[in-house]
């Protein structure tokens, strides 16, 4: 199985550094450019099937890279790769215009998110983690998809949960950093087990 596993388009919200979870923020005009542009990077992968998240910025993505080829490979809505869930905090900002961490919370969570305590009505990493993992054991053992290769279009935090069952025991959560809008891990999974072939791997041009 070859996966392709990348997180959506830009948001205004992610502009606007916003907390965004589980709300359902459609893709600004350079989220949609930028998945355009990576579909075309992409455009000679044979996929054969795609699992998206069921929110709408994760699932214009997969469409957008798919772009002809949609109304050929099956694209399957998958609620245990949606964003990990804020619950009070959704909406709020986590930075200001330069950058900085404005949010206690939210530091936490890019800082130290093993910490980062659950808010009210919403998630913690551990959360994530588990029905992500649930997920990927699944698609794991599913025969069918031994030879396939597979679209999988999700969230920062989402993709690197799902990562969590690539990288070495021990890698701190983030790898180094929250994955960029449209960028592109690639897994190899066959006999030999897993193996990461490439991280956060960029196909368009950029803001």
């Amino acid at each position: 199985m070859l996966i392709y596993i990348i997180r959506h388009g830009v948001t205004e919200w992610n502009a606007l550094k916003k907390v965004q979870g589980i709300a359902d923020i459609p893709l600004a005009e350079e989220g949609i450019r930028l998945a355009r542009e990576t579909g075309e990077a992409l455009k000679e992968i044979p996929f054969d099937i795609c699992f998206t998240s069921p929110l709408v910025r994760a699932r214009r993505t997969a469409e957008l890279v798919l772009g002809s080829r949609c109304s050929s490979v099956p694209i399957i809505e998958d609620p245990r790769i949606r964003e990990i869930n804020f619950g009070i905090l959704e909406g709020t900002r986590f930075k200001d215009e330069k950058g900085k961490v404005v949010n206690e919370q939210m530091e936490i969570f890019f800082n130290d998110p093993e910490h980062f305590e659950r808010p009210d009505q919403g998630e913690n990493i551990r959360d994530i983690c588990a029905r992500t993992r649930e997920f990927w054991l699944e698609k794991m053992m599913d025969p069918s998809l031994a030879d396939k290769t597979v679209l999988i279009a999700s969230h920062g935090c989402a993709v690197r949960a799902l990562l969590r069952n690539v990288y070495p025991e021990g890698t701190p959560f983030w790898n180094g950093c929250v994955p960029p809008n449209c960028a592109v891990n690639i897994v190899r999974v066959d006999e030999d087990g897993t193996c990461l072939l490439a991280q956060d791997k960029i196909f368009h041009t950029g803001c």
